[in-house]
């Protein structure tokens, strides 16, 4: 299938005084969370609120920070995360494209609008 990209614009909620942050974002299903960069962290003013140990792809193991909250906004949709602390690219994970009511379209490699819903993001509440 091959990489998928997202650009995401990140903001500080509790300093909307912050320019937002836009970031190149590996959207990746298989994987959970948002991850960040550390310079986002710093640019973002985020706090840390707790660590998680997160597995990685070659079965590691390693305690990140996870920071937030993070305001998350794609196209006509906003959302509220918080966000593991690691690596040098932002990755896009399953929880905050659920949140938002996003897909992975395989063919054209992008991320899009849930076109089920392109007007306000759905959701199962069950």
């Amino acid at each position: 299938m091959g990489l998928t990209n997202a650009s995401i614009e990140l903001r500080n909620p509790r300093k909307p005084e912050l320019k937002p942050v836009i970031v190149d974002a590996l959207a990746d299903t298989g994987a959970v969370h948002l991850c960040i960069p550390a310079h986002v962290k710093l640019q973002l003013e985020l706090d840390e609120s707790d660590k998680k140990e997160v597995v990685l792809a070659d079965g590691g193991r390693k305690l990140v920070p996870y920071v937030g909250p993070i305001e998350l906004r794609f196209k006509n949709r906003i959302g509220y995360v918080g966000a593991l602390v690691m690596g040098d690219q932002a990755l896009l994970g399953a929880i905050p494209m659920e949140d938002l009511d996003l897909v992975v379209v395989p063919k054209s490699r992008e991320v899009v609008v849930n076109p089920q819903s392109p007007n306000i993001a759905s959701s199962i509440a069950m």
